[in-house]
């Protein structure tokens, strides 16, 4: 059964996975075994979803959760009843990315934010930035240092930016950089940040972690 949502003209998708040992972060499963890699992926979700919730204190944004693996009673008892969940469906990225815009803006919604939950950087307030510039700008990215991004956003549906793209590579960016040009889309870049994909990026989460443990 999936969940109802009233979209409001701001609204952000959270892509993730559910943490199950083996099935997530399996580049990092190396130095962290199938359990620490899971806990990772719990930690980073968390973190990124109380971003969300400190986003939505200061402007009004709607907010989902699209996620692959487990299920909405899994995701519930992981993350809450208070979320609204849907699972991200079949197909690459790019189509899955497609769908949740395609629902969004058919929901209403005029402003759409989506964002993964492996960059330790973003914070409530780049993602007020990234909501303020899709106020004058046709496409809103957020560079990943990999090569990659981790927002995308748009104040209309445009399903081109997410076909032939080489997802996972390092020219994820530059691709959608030159399909935007091509369309003719004005576009802005907000801060460059790091994932946390590989052993050497743990430091980087270590770091926001520590910090987030002694703010409490």
């Amino acid at each position: 059964m999936l969940q109802s949502l009233k979209i409001l003209q701001q609204h952000l998708i959270i892509f993730t996975r559910y943490p199950e040992p083996g099935k997530t972060k399996t580049r990092l499963i190396p130095a962290l075994g199938t359990v620490g890699a899971a806990n990772l992926q719990r930690q980073m979700t968390q973190y990124t979803i109380s971003q969300v919730k400190e986003l939505q204190k200061v402007i009004e944004v709607s907010s989902q959760v699209r996620f692959a693996g487990g299920d909405l009673q899994l995701m519930q008892d992981w993350l809450g009843a208070d979320l609204v969940y849907q699972p991200q469906g079949d197909g690459d990225l790019g189509l899955r990315m497609r769908r949740s815009l395609y629902d969004s803006f058919q929901g209403h919604a005029e402003k759409v934010v989506i964002i993964g939950t492996d960059c330790p950087g973003l914070n409530s307030q780049i993602l007020t930035q990234a909501f303020e510039a899709t106020h004058t700008v046709d496409l809103v990215l957020g560079p990943a240092i990999d090569g990659g991004y981790y927002l995308i956003g748009l104040r209309r549906f445009i399903p081109e930016l997410f076909i032939n793209i080489n997802w996972g590579s390092s020219q994820v960016l530059h691709q959608t950089v030159e399909i935007a040009n091509q369309l003719n889309l004005s576009y802005h870049n907000l801060p460059q940040l790091a994932d946390v994909d590989r052993p050497e990026d743990l430091p980087i989460w270590q770091q926001v972690w520590e910090t987030e443990v002694k703010m409490k």
